[in-house]
């Protein structure tokens, strides 16, 4: 039988990263930089103004007071976006708007508190000193400067400084697409009137949104038949847009499941008994010209739990994650039960706590009850040893948080 973490191992290895792409800023957000980014110019680009107000020479209102102040004629209404504005003489002021590039002799700006905000003539209330409410040219980046590094995973703050300093595309590890195929003859789509025998798809749902979650493009396709010539063609058409392909059903030893039959013409995937509770076989693999599939069991329990232990790294790793494992802590459990010989069980539970007080895993609906709505209260799975067979109550366990 196989171990988990051989398991996990082989479906990390059967991705690998996805090849860099370079793409635009709003095409990166959620991707990992695989470049070290450095500003194409200086950010601001010139002096320019920190708030509104005038633009003035600090010389000509060095005397300025609220009781006595210094009249200065208006020369230019500078905006943002203006360019070259005019040169300042002695005498003059220029209104001007916060960000407006700073006329040359000017060295400081008012803010328009401090003015009676005159248009042709400007009464100036107080003296700033040289270089007030004026950002310096590359105060902020100089050109050449690093922006942002390799391996930084892409978000609003990162573009509002890649995009502020001029860059336009980056290069990135771009989105894995991923294509979700429910197999069974049994499953109905949600919203429908299901018959006796029949269940609804919650699996193809449930798997296109932890994939989702984890930045992925995903492609999910209708409920497909186990019948082996549909259930083909199906697999074939989704290769074109595929950078990883997820099954689930059909696994089982009975006639009607096909998925090991249909799948061997189509490359080579791997099934195995896993050591593992929920789930057992499980299959990894590739594909059509090289992509990697992965086979999870049918039940929605079994399918989650195989997704946040098998998936969630291996997606990871091919979006070029430095940490591909979801983040654990320890919890005491609730309550004792059985757990199966020389299987690792993952048990849904709710964690309640804090880091000073300490965390309780309280188990949700029994261990071995493979119940859609224990999994729906759960915030982790308590990860039971292989060689652990009596859990005991406060007993303390590694849980993996399934929130982020």
């Amino acid at each position: 039988m196989k171990s988990v973490a051989k398991h996990v191992k082989d479906c990390i290895a059967a991705v690998g990263e996805l090849p860099e792409l370079e793409v635009t800023l709003l095409e990166a957000v959620g991707c990992i930089l695989t470049e070290n980014v450095v500003a194409p110019w200086d950010l601001p680009v010139s002096d320019s103004a920190a708030c509104d107000g005038y633009a003035v020479r600090t010389k000509d209102v060095r005397d300025a007071h609220p009781e006595s102040p210094v009249t200065l004629s208006v020369v230019e209404d500078i905006r943002a976006g203006d360019i070259n504005p005019v040169a300042l003489l002695a005498g003059n002021a220029a209104r001007i708007s916060s960000g407006a590039p700073l006329p040359q002799g000017a060295d400081a700006v008012l803010a328009l508190d401090y003015t009676d905000g005159g248009i042709a003539k400007v009464q100036i209330k107080s003296s700033p000193r040289v270089g007030e409410n004026i950002r310096r040219q590359a105060e902020d980046v100089a050109k050449g400067e690093p922006l942002v590094r390799a391996g930084t995973r892409i978000g609003s703050r990162q573009v509002a400084l890649l995009a502020g300093a001029g860059r336009e595309r980056v290069l990135v590890r771009p989105r894995p697409r991923v294509v979700v195929i429910s197999i069974g003859d049994e499953l109905v789509e949600p919203g429908r009137s299901p018959k006796p025998g029949q269940v609804f798809d919650a699996n193809g749902h449930a798997l296109a949104t932890a994939a989702s979650d984890l930045g992925a493009d995903v492609f999910r396709v209708s409920a497909v038949s186990d019948q082996r010539g549909e259930l083909r063609a199906m697999v074939e058409n989704q290769l074109v847009r595929a950078d990883l392909i997820i099954t689930t059903g059909g696994l089982s030893r009975s006639e009607s499941d096909t998925v090991q039959e249909v799948l061997a013409p189509l490359g080579e995937v791997e099934f195995d008994q896993v050591a593992m509770w929920p789930g057992r076989v499980l299959g990894v693999g590739h594909v059509g010209d090289g992509i990697p599939i992965f086979c999870l069991p049918g039940d929605p329990v079994a399918a989650q739990v195989s997704f946040a232990v098998f998936v969630h790294p291996a997606l990871r790793a091919m979006a070029g994650w430095s940490a591909k494992y979801r983040p654990t802590l320890r919890a005491r459990v609730d309550r004792s039960w059985y757990s199966p010989r020389g299987r690792r069980e993952f048990v849904r539970v709710r964690l309640e706590g804090s880091p000073s007080a300490g965390y309780v895993a309280r188990v949700q609906g029994g261990p071995h009850q493979l119940l859609l709505s224990a999994l729906g209260r759960s915030n982790a799975l308590a990860v039971v040893p292989e060689n652990v067979t009596n859990v005991n109550e406060e007993d303390e366990l590694v849980c993996i948080l399934l929130d982020d």
